[in-house]
This record gives structure tokens, C-alpha cells and sequence, in this order.
């Protein structure tokens, strides 16, 4: 994760911009952005942190997330109804201060569209940021699945979302505090 340059001189701009990526963008990843979403509202933070999400391909681009994504995240309160599936572009990287993938083939692929070092860095596993699970940075694809396996995938992406925001709360408060006018 490379220090953030990108302070906030306004209400409006955000702190910190985090994208996660995943495959078609129709199941992980859309958990990951409507699960975190609810997260930094509930702190308040809505108006620092700036989230989105994408696929590395473009078969779903356009399309709302994959029913059983819905009905998961709806099964545990949240709503994923007005995502829309996009393609990570890769001349996008320096709108972002984390980019967060799901599995080893995600990885691979950003860290190839990266042409920069720098860019390559802000490439991370999303369980990297939950200890419990950085033994295994494997979030399970979903889509062959069924409902059980969206539960547990949503459970997971949902203690990593927690533990991530854990840590970069901190630093987005002291960022936010600086940018006020004293």
C-alpha cells in the first residue's frame, strides 16, 4: 500500500480510494464493495473513502451482480441491487490507493497490466488484511457454488472488510483531521 498523496482539501474529495477486483465482477467483488460500503457509513466516513469494484474480464460488464450474490448479501441485511459490472482499466491504477483481489489469478493479471512498480504495490490480497485468514489469501469463487458457499464467501469477505477498515481508520481520521480548516 503506497502512502497516500491524495489528501483531502475538501469535503467532497475523498482520503482514500479502494477498488476490489475479482474475475467477472458479478460475485466477490461486489460483496466486498456493498459489505465495505456499509461499513464506512456506519462510521461515517462515506465522504473520505471512496469505493468501487471491477472485473479483470468483461463478460459481465453491464449486467447487476449474479442473483445469488444478491440474495446473499440481502440474506445478511445489505443490498447489492444497484451494482453494475465494469472491467478494471488498466490505465486507472493511480485513481486508486488500494486495489484489492481475491485469488492468486487476479493477482497475476494486475500486477502484469501494472507498468509501474509503484503500481504493482497497491495490487493486495484482501485476506492479507484479516490475520485470522492470511494463511490462505484464497477467497473461494462462488460461482459454481451454491447458497451456502455465497454465505461463506460473503462471511469471509466480511471479516476482511472489518479488519482492513480497522486499519486504515487511523489514518484516514488524522488525514481528515488535517485537511479542516482549524
Amino acid at each position: 500500500m503506497r502512502q497516500n498523496t491524495h489528501m483531502a482539501t475538501t469535503s467532497s474529495e475523498p482520503v482514500f480510494r479502494i477498488c476490489f477486483v475479482c474475475t467477472g465482477n458479478i460475485c466477490r467483488s461486489p460483496m466486498a464493495e456493498v459489505i465495505m460500503r456499509r461499513f464506512v457509513e456506519d462510521r461515517g466516513l462515506q465522504h473520505a473513502i471512496r469505493l468501487s469494484s471491477a472485473g479483470t474480464g468483461e463478460w459481465h460488464v453491464g449486467e447487476k451482480a449474479d442473483p445469488r450474490t444478491r440474495a446473499a448479501l440481502e440474506r445478511a441485511g445489505y443490498s447489492g441491487e444497484s451494482h453494475r459490472a465494469k472491467q478494471f482499466d488498466p490505465d486507472t491504477f493511480d485513481q486508486f490507493d488500494l486495489i484489492l483481489t481475491f485469488d492468486r489469478g487476479q493477482l497475476r493479471i494486475l500486477h502484469s497490466w501494472a507498468e509501474r512498480e509503484q503500481d504493482r504495490a497497491l495490487v493486495q490480497p484482501l485476506l492479507h488484511f484479516d490475520p485470522a485468514r492470511a494463511h490462505n489469501l484464497e477467497v473461494p469463487d462462488p460461482y459454481y457454488g451454491d447458497d451456502e458457499l455465497f454465505d461463506e464467501v460473503r462471511d469471509v469477505i466480511e471479516r476482511a472488510c472489518e479488519q482492513l477498515l480497522q486499519q486504515i481508520e487511523p489514518a484516514v481520521r488524522a488525514a481528515i483531521d488535517a485537511a479542516s480548516p482549524r
